[in-house]
């Protein structure tokens, strides 16, 4: 019988990870314009940023909640083909919650760490994410249902 590794304490895994906050929460949409429109018109949210990631096959757009840009913000996330992520999952859920976003300070370093606790991760290496972000994406199977984001700002140099 082999035996399971212990996990290690919650702040000791926090270090090793680098969680640092709640980053965003990814809502799927069908029409990015509407949904800036209704998030603005009804809750006061401000478009902070948009753009598309042709890698990730979204139009995406990041709004502000509240009147500091630096706190908590609402990613929508938008198909750019039927064939994307975010269409099949409009498809199976409709429009919702996609993903909670967690920052990390080091997002290759996250994933490592998590690995070493079993945890798998969508991606062998990094991608490039909103405003030259780099992510990667927990598996849903692994937290409970819940597709998890890890996000690495962007560094001044890269």
């Amino acid at each position: 019988m082999t035996e399971q590794p212990r996990p290690a304490p919650a702040a000791d895994f926090v270090t090793r990870v680098g969680v640092l906050r709640i980053d965003h929460v990814g809502i799927a949409v069908a029409d990015l314009d509407a949904a800036i429109e209704f998030y603005g018109r009804t809750f006061g949210m401000r478009c902070l940023h948009r753009e598309t990631n042709e890698e990730q096959g979204v139009e995406e757009a990041m709004l502000a909640v509240g009147p500091d840009p630096a706190g908590g913000r609402v990613q929508l996330l938008a198909p750019l083909s039927p064939r994307s992520t975010i269409a099949r999952f409009l498809d199976r859920n409709g429009p919702g919650v996609q993903q909670v976003a967690y920052e990390v300070e080091d997002v290759a370093a996250a994933a490592e760490a998590l690995r070493a606790r079993g945890v798998r991760l969508l991606y062998e290496r990094p991608k490039r994410g909103t405003a030259g972000s780099l992510v990667n994406f927990v598996h849903p199977k692994d937290a409970g249902g819940v597709l998890i984001e890890l996000v690495e700002k962007p560094h001044p140099e890269r």
